[in-house]
């Protein structure tokens, strides 16, 4: 939950400052909604390198695919490679269409976590699955 209100807060707080400052590389939704969504990426890249979290990550990967590790180090490091490409105007809307890929083959790990109890646990399946639509929706607003 906390990411989805990290995205919000920041995209509303970087239209309004776009809009008020007269910023106008802010001035747009799609711009603001890169900066969220940039944040929010950030955020959570880091727990994919936190040993606490990491720990959570790593049991929520399918077993199906091995070695949870590095999928999770990868994954961390393809959030911080989206969160960059759509803070550079010319490469937004490429990352933010390779973000909206990959938030749409993580959730897998997701629906496990949910339905098996791993992992990070603290948000019931409709939840997961209505803040990763509303995290593709706002990658189709940067794209």
């Amino acid at each position: 939950m906390l990411p989805l209100v990290i995205m919000i807060a920041t995209t509303g707080t970087v239209r309004a400052l776009g809009r008020i400052a007269h910023v106008e590389a802010l001035d747009s939704w799609a711009a603001a909604t890169a900066v969220g969504m940039a944040l929010m990426l950030l955020v959570m890249a880091s727990a994919h390198f936190v040993p606490a979290r990491r720990a959570l990550l790593v049991e929520m990967v399918p077993p199906a695919l091995g070695r949870p590790a590095w999928w999770v180090t990868l994954t961390g490091l393809l959030e911080v490679a989206g969160a960059l490409g759509l803070l550079v105007p010319v490469t937004r809307s490429l990352a933010a269409v390779c973000v909206a890929v990959l938030l749409v083959a993580m959730f897998p790990a997701n629906v496990r976590a949910a339905r098996e109890g791993v992992g990070i646990t603290s948000v019931r399946l409709p939840t997961r699955a209505l803040i990763q639509v509303l995290f593709v929706l706002a990658c189709a607003v940067v794209a």
